[in-house]
């Protein structure tokens, strides 16, 4: 079975998107699915079609015009919009979405075979939205692998919290920014991870400034996978103040580290609060304020046994094993519903 994914510009799909794809195509290869990546392979026409088609995000005119060209070879396609219907992420540039939305985004998810979200949330919202396709929920899997082991740091003279993201307004950085001012946490350091995007560094970097806490949070730029792992295996605490997440994968990459998180109610990290392995609260500057307090108050012994629990949350219910089987059953019922095979 060959799958095609079209796919956005590397700039638009930084960070979570990229994780997800990469990891499933790499996964998939275990069950003799061959996907192509449009970033990579730009389809050969004069080859035989593939199965069917993965669109990965949405409100891009190209990735439109793409999805009329599947349509009229009688392609199927599954839509995974990757967090962008979320109420917060339709919000950011309104205008431009609403018309966006009327001129061919709305029509090309009715249109489309299948529609994939990662969350009963996210499900709900296309609900909320009128969307007509059938929708199939399929949380993305992390990987785990038996050596990890959180080290923390032991002597408590320096410990560590991490974000790590693209830096841009969806992650809420400017209320985490807030609560760490109100909070002021002694011998704790903030590190910031991940690539700029519009240049919206410079603004956090001056909030940080004009908050007086520019000694204890700092900027590291994009971090390559491994060296992510390093500093999370390094550090006591990882945070993610989003105003939305569909999924969240680098929550899950934490957990799986054995590292204790502390998101928001804009991510569907449920079961963060549901195991006691770390803090799932209301995306306000007071709420994390409290979160943040109470997690930076823990002693480094109690963190970790956190930590463990989120690990054994993650191998017992977010294997990548059970959700590639789900993507594969999905991509044969579209291809063998296809109308090319009829």
């Amino acid at each position: 079975m060959r799958v095609y994914f079209e796919e956005l510009p590397r700039h638009k799909r930084a960070g979570g998107i990229e994780t997800a794809c990469s990891e499933l195509v790499e996964q998939m290869r275990r069950l003799d699915v061959s996907i192509i990546r449009s970033a990579e392979t730009a389809w050969n026409f004069k080859d035989s079609l593939p199965d069917c088609v993965h669109i990965q995000g949405l409100w891009s005119p190209a990735l439109a015009k793409r999805f009329l060209q599947w349509k009229l070879l009688n392609v199927p396609c599954v839509v995974s919009p990757h967090g962008m219907l979320e109420t917060w992420a339709l919000a950011h540039k309104f205008l431009r979405k609403k018309i966006a939305w009327w001129l061919y985004q709305k029509p090309i998810l009715n249109r489309s075979a299948a529609l994939h979200a990662t969350s009963e949330t996210e499900a709900r919202q296309f609900q909320r939205l009128g969307l007509k396709a059938k929708v199939f929920t399929i949380p993305w899997g992390v990987t785990t692998t038996a050596s990890n082991s959180l080290q923390g740091n032991l002597s408590q003279v320096a410990r560590t919290a991490i974000f790590a993201g693209r830096l841009c307004p969806v992650k809420g950085l400017p209320m985490l920014f807030e609560a760490w001012k109100n909070v002021r946490p002694h011998g704790w350091n903030l590190k910031i991870i991940g690539p700029d995007e519009g240049g919206y560094r410079a603004t956090l970097e001056s909030m940080v400034r004009d908050a007086g806490i520019e000694k204890s949070v700092s900027f590291l730029g994009e971090f390559t996978k491994a060296e992510l792992q390093t500093a999370c295996l390094q550090a006591d605490l990882f945070v993610l103040p989003s105003h939305s997440e569909n999924f969240g994968m680098v929550v899950g990459e934490a957990l799986a580290l054995g590292l204790p998180v502390l998101t928001t109610r804009a991510t569907p990290w449920k079961r963060i609060a549901d195991t006691k392995c770390g803090w799932w609260v209301p995306p306000t500057v007071e709420e994390l304020t409290s979160a943040l307090r109470e997690a930076t108050s823990t002693s480094s012994g109690d963190l970790r046994a956190m930590g463990v629990t989120g690990a054994e949350l993650v191998r017992r219910e977010y294997s990548w094993e059970a959700a590639v089987q789900k993507f594969h059953d999905l991509y044969k019922s579209l291809s063998v519903t296809s109308p090319r095979r009829s």
